[in-house]
């Protein structure tokens, strides 16, 4: 078995055997501990039943839209979201998504001072931020592993039908969004008519108006291939 293909076992299968309630945020998130055969590793566990229900976004689908993301950064190719699946764990079902050792004291503003050698990774986090819909972008919710390469978490809040990106990354106003990624958008809305694998669970995961509004989206930026400034109204996260 591959390490791929073992990472995700664990993930789905690997007992809870440890889990700690983080402090931050409203909604409930553990981080656990999962032990499979010999094997064991750390992962982020959010449960439906610890979603603060919202105004805007419908109550119990905030787990699905983590592993929507998920499936999207998958399905374009763009692999900065960590193996994130849904199972049952000791408080009902979730997502469960593999936990990244990273360095706390790096997030979006510390490492916008590392350009030019990070400013591919958020380029390519900003494109997708703008077809997802990400409205809960924060500068907390980028990470830097050991290796150097850019994490992206909490996607909670995304897919939403309304577009209202919501995000601490617009430094890229008015620059062309770069080629390999619009060609990765053209690349996937080409298979939108047949889709297969990570789309097409990804398409019959979403409510059909989520559906629509994603291609909408996606027609959007690829028409107009630049990125935009923020808007006037709470262009921020709260």
């Amino acid at each position: 078995m591959d390490t791929a293909q073992s990472d995700l076992n664990l993930l789905l299968n690997g007992e809870i055997i440890a889990s700690q309630l983080t402090p931050a945020g409203s909604n409930y998130t553990f981080l656990v501990k999962l032990c499979l055969d010999s094997r064991t590793g750390m992962a982020i566990y959010k449960p439906r039943e610890g979603e603060a229900p919202l105004w805007d976004f419908p109550w119990g689908t905030l787990y699905k839209r983590e592993y929507a993301a998920y499936l999207f950064s998958q399905a374009l190719g763009w692999d900065f979201i960590p193996l994130t699946v849904i199972r049952q764990g000791p408080h009902g079902v979730g997502s469960v998504q593999q936990f990244v050792e990273h360095d706390p004291r790096q997030n979006y503003y510390t490492l916008t001072a590392l350009t030019p050698t990070q400013a591919p990774a958020l380029q390519m986090v900003a494109c997708f931020d703008l077809v997802a819909n990400n409205t809960d972008r924060k500068a907390g919710h980028l990470l830097l592993d050991a290796q150097g390469k850019l994490w992206g978490i909490d996607h909670g809040l995304t897919f939403h039908a309304d577009t209202k990106i919501r995000t601490v990354i617009w430094d890229f106003k008015g620059q062309a969004i770069p080629g390999p990624l619009l060609a990765a958008l053209a690349a996937l809305k080409a298979q939108v008519p047949s889709p297969q694998g990570h789309l097409r669970e990804l398409l019959e995961l979403l409510p059909a108006e989520e559906v629509q509004a994603l291609l909408r989206r996606l027609e959007w930026v690829l028409t107009e291939r630049v990125y935009p400034g923020a808007p006037g109204q709470r262009p921020f996260p709260a």
